[in-house]
């Protein structure tokens, strides 16, 4: 259930709009930052306290606020409220992506909880360098966020308030933002089962939604697999449709999670058939719904939490013991008796929907946390069969919480978009910690050419790839552009996926986006900015999805002697030589798509 939140409290000592008991009071920072004002409060308490922890990182600090006992009977909240001059500023970082425009104060609050999003968010100023970044330590229940620019005062204020105690990390080192919403995760990190992400899991994809939606069967999905084995994917993920030979969308059949008779039906068999080409094989799952003609919902009808009609379907109340014995029985079903190596599990953030209705029988109170106990048998489940088992979550409810139950997150639907993908996973680079952070599959019309799948590939540079067309009608070039970027992740994994990351100008769309690791450098161009590469490096690799070819390179010292390659964008080679560069800049021609390696 969506936790209600008061407005924020005033300035000026008034009463808390809710009329309940507030005890406030303001918070010695001990930082010497002009114009800062934090103030801590106890909501429905007469006494609170507060403890300041100074961090290893100087400008980084830990609030603990502890409020009192209740004065009226009800839950006590715990609130931090903070002020800055909004000066320098350029843009405004949260999690869910979308726009970077500060907000207004007065805009509506976010909520984060395990199921929807991470309590996190950073105003970036001038040179990418953070004003204040933010952090809260609930990774489960219902956290309320308020955050904007004040019209009256100049200033950007935020309020995080949730119920019981609080743990607010405030980063005010002024750091690139980068660093700072990293940091923020790895802080979450110390707090957390440690999950354990297999190598497979940054494995590229082949997924059968955009190439197929729900009009499929085990022999088409068969024919994809084989075709996509040899370009270099690693694991299969067979999306809706496999439960259903309706081909309607519609999720009316959901909450079953039996193979189609027509479609599939020899599921072990077929399974079995695309493991045999190399591939792990994954299934797709609606996790909350119990579709209206589903025989499911006859069970459990009176454990819902709302009925949506636009979806066909009913949203399953998972502080129910009933739900989550028959979710994890379905789910576990296709490890146990198919064979399957994971999950892609679906429309978790559909659980916090606003609620109409209830279990009679929950074991807890918060939707939440009926959530990750839902995950968490679920996860017991899997890994006693398969303890390596592939789980994929989505970016909306992505948050700190389920990184125990997870290997991988990716970003929101997003089809044809190179730019939104480009940009959903860099922010998911930054919170997602040690989990593999996926594309949106990318797909495209059959007539695309060569360059342009390249720089689809290139937005997802730092990311796992998944990849959705028919690839019994792509050409030997389109083919070729995909085999070439899919061997360049697969050689520099690690460079790519596991390593420093900091895309820069967030308020921009990240047109600069870099990775280091050791003495190697890695870039994606996706404007004509002049790049910067700084320190000592070995390796350089930069892909171009920009149309303007000349690449600018700003080095910090003078490189020497470089060997340079410059391949197209199906690894045709268009330059290799040999030159000295005794200067502090280099410009080379860079195709659209194309691929530089520099090496020292």
């Amino acid at each position: 259930m969506t936790t209600q939140t008061p407005p924020p409290l005033s300035w000026d000592g008034s009463a808390h709009p809710s009329g309940r008991t507030e005890t406030a009071c303001p918070v010695e920072t001990g930082l010497d930052l002009p114009g800062l004002r934090v103030r801590a409060t106890a909501v429905g308490a007469g006494e609170l306290a507060v403890r300041v922890t100074p961090q290893d990182v100087p400008g980084v600090l830990l609030i603990d606020v502890t409020p009192g006992r209740s004065t009226d009977g009800s839950p006590v909240r715990a609130r931090v409220e903070w002020r800055l001059p909004c000066t320098r500023a350029t843009g405004y970082w949260t999690p869910g992506t979308g726009t970077r425009w500060l907000p207004p104060s007065w805009a509506l609050p976010r909520v984060a909880a395990l199921p929807k999003g991470a309590p996190v968010g950073s105003l970036v100023g001038t040179a990418d360098a953070a004003i204040c970044t933010f952090a809260v330590g609930e990774t489960v229940l219902p956290v309320s966020i308020g955050e904007g620019a004040v019209e009256e005062t100049g200033d950007f204020s935020w309020w995080v308030e949730h119920e019981g105690p609080l743990r607010l990390l405030l980063d005010l080192s002024g750091r690139h933002f980068a660093d700072t919403v990293r940091g923020a995760a790895a802080w979450w990190g110390t707090a957390l089962p440690a999950p354990v992400v297999p190598d497979a899991a940054f494995e590229p994809v082949f997924c059968t939604w955009y190439a197929l939606h729900l009009a499929m069967t085990s022999a088409d999905v068969e024919k994809l697999a084989a075709l996509a084995a040899p370009l270099g994917f690693g694991s299969l993920i067979v999306d809706d449709g496999w439960q259903t030979d309706e081909n309607g969308r519609s999720y009316a059949t959901t909450g079953d999670w039996q193979p189609a008779p027509g479609g599939f039906p020899d599921f072990a068999g077929h399974v079995a058939r695309v493991r045999a080409l190399g591939l792990n094989y994954l299934l797709w799952y609606a996790l909350p719904f119990a579709g209206d003609r589903s025989a499911a919902i006859g069970t459990l009808a009176g454990h819902t939490l709302a009925h949506l009609p636009t979806l066909e379907t009913y949203v399953l109340d998972p502080r129910s013991p009933l739900v989550r014995a028959h979710q994890v029985d379905r789910l576990a079903a296709a490890v146990e008796r198919y064979g399957v190596d994971g999950l892609k599990i679906d429309f978790v953030d559909t659980f916090l929907r606003e609620a109409t209705s209830a279990s009679p029988d929950p074991d807890c109170t918060e939707v939440a946390e009926g959530v990750r106990r839902l995950l968490a048998e679920l996860d017991v489940r899997l890994r006693a069969v398969r303890p390596e088992v592939l789980v994929e979550y989505r970016q909306q409810y992505m948050g700190p919480g389920l990184w125990p139950y997870s290997t991988m997150v990716r970003a929101i639907d997003c089809p044809h978009n190179a730019t939104e993908n480009r940009a959903r996973t860099a922010d998911l680079r930054l919170t997602a910690g040690p989990l593999a952070v996926h594309a949106d599959p990318l797909t495209w019309h059959p007539e695309e050419a060569p360059e342009q799948i390249a720089v689809l590939l290139l937005a997802v540079l730092f990311a796992t790839p998944q990849v959705s067309v028919d690839l019994a009608v792509q050409g030997p070039g389109q083919l070729a552009a995909l085999r070439f970027w899919l061997a360049v992740m697969a050689e520099h994994r690690d460079l790519l996926q596991r390593s420093e990351f900091r895309p820069h100008r967030p308020e921009l769309g990240y047109p600069l986006i870099e990775s280091r690791r050791d003495g190697a450098r890695a870039f994606g161009r996706y404007a004509p900015v002049p790049v910067a590469v700084p320190g000592e490096w070995d390796l350089l690799l930069l892909g171009n999805a920009d149309p303007d070819t000349l690449v600018r390179l700003v080095f910090d010292r003078a490189p020497g002697t470089l060997a340079v390659l410059v391949q197209d964008a199906m690894g045709g080679t268009v330059a290799e030589v040999t030159v000295t560069v005794e200067s502090l800049e280099l410009g080379l021609h860079v195709p659209l798509g194309g691929l530089l390696t520099l090496r020292r």
